[in-house]
């Protein structure tokens, strides 16, 4: 009668294995080794090797450079020389008040009302204090303006304090202090090829800001949407493995494709790594199936520690006299036995 069938690994890739068929009683066929020649590939080509993507180029004319401003205090004087000018304009046509008038110490005013002489005063003092008062502009640390005028560019004032900026160009203000940006959870592949979703820590600025807000219709927009292809195109580590390695390949694909924009990409690193819902159900069941494979190997290997050590004992001892049939079924039912006695820890 044959013993009875003792599972001893049951997973999801693996199958019942009788304890029986582990003592044979006659031997097999030896293996024969079999020479293997090179691999031979007819009717194929080799793929060609990947051509490096062209890094994007922008007008090369496109670059940096100062815009001419002045002190504050040249707009400061030229605005309070335009009002003074207004201000005696007025007295000239009489229109001040007498004691307005009595109160500066002027004398009174023959004046009858504006003329033209009076208007083109008018005209010329109001168009120098506008252009001294209205160019005044404040830089501070770590902001920039980018000066156009009729769609051209004027240059990039990075000075700081009271400045005067020539009202009639177009100011467009850019931060350009060290800034990072945390992405939402963005879809990629690990090593392995299985869906993950990563979220990453970009540091960046802006180099040039000329490139930057010219080059480009938004370069935040832009950089953004460089970081998601280079996590397509770069695996990364899965969820709790170390992730430098990303980091620096990351960082390789995105600073020069954001250098072209007037961009600085210090660093790109993952800073959460997770998988989707139904990729994490399917991968927690594989850890569990390994885990439990992995326990089921210890027991086996347990129990064959144990009847080899029984049998030795009883052996060297001189307790049974047994030759190779008996030694087999002595092993055999010690086996069973203790496969029978761990099948608690072993499973069902």
């Amino acid at each position: 009668m044959e013993p009875p069938v003792s599972r001893l690994i049951q997973n999801e890739a693996t199958t019942e294995i009788p304890v029986h068929l582990l003592f044979r009683d006659e031997p097999g066929p030896e293996p024969v080794s079999v020479p293997l020649g090179p691999a031979v590939v007819t009717g194929r080509r080799r793929p060609a090797a990947a051509k490096p993507r062209p890094v994007p180029e922008v007008d090369p004319e496109l670059v940096e450079r100062p815009a001419r401003v002045l002190p504050g205090a040249v707009g400061v004087l030229a605005g309070a020389v335009g009002a003074a000018g207004c201000a005696g304009t007025s007295w000239w046509a009489g229109l001040l008040p007498p004691g307005a008038v009595a109160a500066l110490g002027l004398p009174a005013s023959a004046g009858a009302g504006p003329g033209p002489a009076q208007w083109a005063a008018y005209a010329g003092a109001g168009a120098l204090g506008l252009l001294g008062f209205g160019g005044l502009a404040r830089g501070r640390t770590g902001r920039a303006w980018v000066l156009g005028l009729f769609g051209r560019y004027r240059g990039t004032v990075r000075r700081t304090g009271l400045l005067w900026v020539n009202p009639l160009l177009l100011r467009r203000r850019v931060d350009v202090r060290l800034r990072h940006w945390r992405s939402e959870p963005v879809p990629a592949v690990d090593g392995a090829g299985v869906a993950v979703r990563v979220a990453v820590l970009v540091v960046w600025r802006v180099r040039d800001t000329a490139r930057a807000v010219l080059g480009v219709e938004d370069y935040e927009r832009y950089l953004r949407e460089c970081v998601e292809a280079a996590l397509v195109r770069a695996p990364v580590a899965g969820p709790g493995a170390a992730a430098g390695v990303a980091g620096e390949a990351l960082t390789r694909l995105v600073a020069p494709e954001a250098a072209a924009v007037g961009v600085e990409v210090c660093s790109v690193r993952p800073v959460r790594v997770e998988y989707p819902p139904e990729v994490a159900a399917a991968t927690h069941r594989r850890r569990i199936t390994e885990l439990d494979a992995r326990h089921r190997a210890s027991v086996l290997t347990s129990v064959v520690d144990s009847v080899e050590d029984t049998v030795t004992r009883l052996t060297v001892r001189g307790l049974v006299a047994l030759d190779d049939g008996e030694r087999k079924a002595l092993v055999k039912d010690l086996t069973v036995a203790f496969c029978a006695g761990r099948g608690g820890e072993a499973g069902p």
